[in-house]
């Protein structure tokens, strides 16, 4: 004696790759065929899920500024580099060794959540401060009259590169937690003003202004994008440009370069404050329109100082022309606009004040870089973000630029970029199984 019975049909679970979410499905129905005892489970996750547009523009721009920097650190040291009997790569591989550790650090820090950066907030602040205390023990080296790096194994290092994301995390953090109480200038300026001027202070201890200015700039970036009122925000920026010009004052050094700066005849002191100034604008002025050619500076032969550092954007103007000049601000320019968006884009308070914070940092740096450059600044003694030789920079930029691209991973999809569903055709149903007893 026989009798039909309805085998048991295993269900699938399937991950939307748009959204993240499972969802179940009959396995006979898409497969056409029954099967007895089978049950399959797929988790996708989000691993495949669509980014948003600002996530490849901030990447690209990246990684696209870190190999020009690459390339230009080559042409700017292999030749003096020879001449001194070293070896001419000797520049650009350890720089392409923090490339190659920063830019894994980038991706890693681009999937951690949100939570993670709040909570990371206070002990970021904390161990970058007690880092930056390390350059008055005997591991700090001077550079220049500043004394704001160590050097351990080796190899040289300046803390107070990770001041200024650990900063802008914390001021992020700080006033997202008082984003009620922001009308009230004593919640706003209790505890960010004590915290910022302890920071400043231990830059300026190693007597490095520029670097205490741009520490000031990502502190004012993060207060302007936090939306308090206009006549808060004032009094800080009165405060920070008074204390700029107090330091320059006090300082024979700073006064010195400011003057030679304002000084149209500068040639009248050409061996001193005005040397590495002049050389940087002749080696712009030396490019033209297209350049002398890759690796082809005259400058870069000991004419003009740091010119793998505070002044590569000289050897790119001379080696590559008004050109390359252009690329290198439109990559900037589109990575502005990537990370704007992301303030724009977002309604988390936290994301909107560290990305704006992040944001004026780097751009900021770089058009301050530029700017001295082109004599539109006087000498600071700031790096060019992604481009400069020195590895700590780069490191402390990539993973701030992680960062962003945690921020950009929270941004809603617009349905131009979400992938569609995968069409789930059904096959035509098997006929049911005669099962004797």
């Amino acid at each position: 004696m026989t009798s039909t019975t309805t085998p048991t049909r295993p269900a699938v679970r399937r991950a939307d790759a748009s959204s993240g979410t499972e969802f179940s499905t009959d396995l006979s129905t898409e497969l056409g065929t029954p099967k007895r005892g089978l049950a399959a489970r797929v988790s996708l996750g989000k691993v495949f899920a669509p980014v948003p547009s600002e996530f490849l523009l901030i990447t690209s721009t990246a990684l696209m500024l870190t190999g020009f920097g690459l390339v230009m650190i080559l042409s700017a040291t292999s030749a003096t580099a020879t001449a001194r009997g070293e070896a001419p790569y000797e520049a650009v591989i350890k720089q392409a060794v923090f490339a190659l550790i920063g830019i894994p650090l980038m991706l890693v820090a681009s999937r951690l959540p949100i939570e993670f950066w709040k909570r990371a907030a206070w002990p970021a602040l904390i161990g970058a401060l007690l880092f930056q205390m390390l350059v008055f023990t005997p591991l700090g080296i001077d550079n220049d009259g500043n004394r704001n790096w160590i050097k351990i194994a080796g190899l040289q290092a300046q803390p107070s590169e990770f001041l200024k994301l650990a900063l802008a995390l914390w001021i992020g953090f700080i006033l997202y937690r008082k984003r009620t109480l922001l009308g009230s200038w004593t919640h706003v300026f209790i505890p960010l003003v004590p915290v910022t001027v302890l920071v400043l202070a231990a830059v300026m201890a190693g007597d490095d202004m520029g670097t205490a200015m741009i520490v000031a700039l990502v502190a004012l970036g993060a207060l302007f994008f936090s939306g308090v009122k206009l006549r808060i925000f004032i009094l800080p920026l009165l405060l920070g440009i008074i204390g700029a010009a107090v330091f320059a004052v006090t300082s024979p050094n700073r006064m010195h370069r400011i003057m030679s700066f304002l000084d149209a005849n500068c040639l009248a002191d050409y061996f001193n404050s005005c040397y590495q100034p002049l050389h940087g604008i002749w080696g712009l002025a030396g490019g033209g329109i297209f350049g002398l050619g890759l690796g082809n500076s005259k400058e870069k032969y000991d004419w003009l100082p740091a010119a793998a550092n505070d002044y590569i954007f000289a050897i790119v103007g001379e080696e590559l022309g008004l050109i390359g000049c252009i690329v290198v601000l439109g990559l900037f320019a589109l990575f502005a606009v990537g990370a704007f968006h992301i303030v724009r884009k977002t309604d988390d308070p936290f994301v909107r004040i560290v990305a704006g914070a992040i944001t004026v940092w780097i751009v900021g740096q770089a058009l301050i870089n530029i700017g001295v450059v082109l004599r539109v600044f006087p000498v600071l003694g700031v790096p060019l973000p992604f481009m400069s030789q020195g590895g700590t920079s780069l490191l402390s930029v990539l993973v701030a630029c992680g960062v962003l691209l945690s921020f950009a991973r929270t941004l809603p999809v617009p349905p131009s970029q979400r992938r569609p569903p995968a069409s789930r055709a059904r096959a035509p149903r098997a006929a049911r199984a005669r099962i004797p007893r």
